[in-house]
């Protein structure tokens, strides 16, 4: 009886150690979190280690950062990485003040070349290139000069932009296009540009005048003021409304939606997307119960491609530090989707797209003022 009182302590006391060290295996897993995720990855591979630090929208804003982490997946694929240490990780940005610490985390946890996705993140990533100077690091979407370890990345998305005025004056029944755009400044201007040339290139060929309604919210987090300008756009007859608004843009998707559940789906207006595919926020219920969507397109911006590309140099040994890459329709650099596009819509923008390659079609880059 004594014998098994014993055994029995002692299977208690190493239940008890054993208990206590899986809890602290627990804690551990959960400290790391997504940021330094068990890897499998060989430290030979460390130099080929890539960081995304996010802006505040975070990892699955339906925009730069998910378009970005989808480059990181592709390149982590293309080269055996996994996600993790010596891999592929993101590091997500609740506020700007997150944005120094999270690149400091990610310089220090040995990621080789660390990308900082947005004109937001441009101080930061300037100031942890020189505090790191044997680091890669990539600004994307604004521009960094005279850092040589710092490789700037944009886009001509007045191309990608242009093609999408091209549609939305063939496609529109009103004759009456808009265009909502989030603040005034080089970027929100490429999209301004290329839509109204392309709406009026597009018009003169098809001896069509399409009114272009333009208006600005102010800022890209607005969806309140730029669901009512969006409103007045629809009340005044457009059918086809493009907006490169950020988050502000999901007050256009409400409007829309709020509008075409009202009518049969065969009256609807229209939204074109921007960034990244956008026709998931066009699903809706039409007058009757009809499943239908009401996103003509999307303006693509090639984050991805950018990151794969800058990724692979780094890997090859060429980064491209003190460059600046300028992403365009050619290797798909900006695009537009299929989408719910017409053949003959389609075709003239394939049409269009082949005279841009070829510099037949000049499109500005600011709008007129």
């Amino acid at each position: 009886m004594e014998e098994f009182k014993s055994m029995n302590t002692k299977i208690k006391k190493i239940l008890s150690i054993g208990a206590i060290a899986l809890s602290v295996g627990i804690m551990l897993t959960a400290c790391s979190g997504k940021k330094q995720g068990g890897s499998g990855n060989s430290s030979s591979n460390a130099k080929h280690s890539v960081a995304l630090i996010t802006d505040v929208s975070g990892i699955n804003d339906h925009s730069f950062n998910q378009s970005a982490w989808t480059g990181f997946k592709a390149y982590g694929k293309q080269h055996d990485l996994n996600q993790g240490r010596n891999g592929y990780q993101y590091f997500q940005s609740s506020s700007a003040a997150d944005f120094q610490p999270n690149l400091d985390e990610a310089a220090k946890a040995g990621y080789q070349t660390i990308f900082g996705v947005g004109y937001s993140l441009k101080d930061a990533v300037s100031a942890a290139a020189k505090k790191y100077p044997k680091k890669n690091f990539a600004i994307i979407d604004d521009k960094i000069d005279g850092q040589k370890n710092v490789v700037s990345a944009n886009f001509k998305s007045e191309q990608a932009a242009y093609l999408a005025g091209v549609v939305a004056t063939k496609e529109t029944k009103t004759n009456t296009v808009g265009f909502i755009g989030g603040t005034h400044g080089d970027i929100i201007d490429l999209f301004d540009a290329g839509f109204t040339k392309g709406v009026k290139d597009e018009s003169k060929k098809l001896h069509k005048k399409v009114t272009i309604l333009n208006q600005y919210v102010g800022n890209f987090t607005s969806a309140d003021k730029a669901k009512s300008i969006a409103q007045s756009m629809y009340t005044k007859k457009a059918d086809i409304i493009f907006h490169a608004a950020g988050g502000a843009g999901d007050g256009l998707f409400q409007e829309a939606k709020s509008i075409n559940q009202t009518r049969p789906a065969n009256k609807k207006v229209w939204v074109i997307g921007v960034d990244v595919d956008q026709s998931n926020l066009g699903n809706y219920s039409a007058k009757g119960g009809q499943k239908s969507n009401f996103v003509l397109t999307s303006v693509i911006t090639g984050v991805n491609v950018a990151t794969q590309d800058i990724a692979n140099r780094a890997y090859k040994g060429k980064f491209p530090g003190g460059e600046h890459l300028v992403y365009g329709l050619r290797g798909n650099g900006v695009s537009i989707k299929h989408g719910q596009i017409t053949p003959a819509a389609w075709k003239d923008a394939q049409t269009a797209r082949d005279q841009i390659l070829s510099n037949r079609i000049k499109i500005p880059t600011h709008p007129n003022k």
